[in-house]
């Protein structure tokens, strides 16, 4: 037998054992590596299912429940007070309201001026908004009374109250800049500022909050003199 076709012969069968081997090894490592996938996402199940019979989560949770559970009731024993939207209100009704609600906003207004109707406008946008905070409105030609007691000698005036006290006011816009024009979310802004009012965080938009062009036009035809007062 010819001795190189006797080496070529050896040589090929080496080299096909060695393929063989590798082909064998890298079958292991294949399965090595499911096995460990397959491992690992077992291991994931099992902390999924151990992290939902957590007791801290649990807790959590109910925690969770429980305070939206007490907002919503504190929302309903607010609507039932009147709050979340602007109310008239009597002078026989005023001691009731006031002392009725931890924090009150009454806006002391004559139906002729046009100052007290763009106070008017901005306050029942903010009233659904701070549900927590009681808005009201009460004619003061209609209330002698209480406007001689809480000495009002300028509309509109805003008495702010809490716990039935009156803590503080706006008297006119002279907070406001001393403009017409101001916008809700300055009025907003000077009322929490104040306390009366919590500050918001849910970006409601009030881009249109401005006086209205045409109502502006039609309160400033009215021959009410450009200052107020009672």
């Amino acid at each position: 037998m010819d001795p190189n076709a006797v080496k070529s012969t050896l040589s090929n069968l080496a080299f096909g054992n060695v393929m063989a081997a590798a082909a064998r090894d890298y079958q292991k490592e294949i399965l090595a590596q499911e096995k460990a996938q397959a491992s690992s996402s077992l291991n994931q199940e099992v902390d999924l299912d151990d992290l939902m019979d957590d007791p801290e989560l649990e807790k959590l949770h109910a925690d969770r429940i429980a305070a939206l559970k007490k907002e919503a009731e504190k929302r309903q024993e607010w609507k039932k007070k009147g709050h979340g939207e602007y109310r008239e209100i009597t002078e026989g009704d005023f001691l009731a309201e006031v002392t009725g609600s931890e924090k009150v906003i009454c806006h002391f207004y004559h139906k002729e001026f046009y100052r007290c109707k763009i106070m008017d406008k901005h306050l029942k946008s903010l009233s659904p908004k701070h549900i927590d905070t009681k808005f009201i409105k009460l004619d003061a030609e209609n209330a002698p009374f209480f406007v001689a007691k809480l000495a009002i000698k300028t509309l509109p005036c805003v008495i702010l109250f809490r716990q039935g006290v009156a803590v503080d006011r706006l008297i006119g816009f002279q907070d406001l800049g001393g403009k017409d024009d101001f916008s809700t979310r300055t009025l907003e802004a000077l009322l929490i500022k104040k306390g009366i009012i919590d500050e918001k965080k849910d970006g409601d938009d009030d881009e249109n909050d401005g006086y209205d062009e045409s109502t502006r036009r039609t309160v400033r035809s009215s021959v009410v003199a450009d200052s107020d007062s009672d």
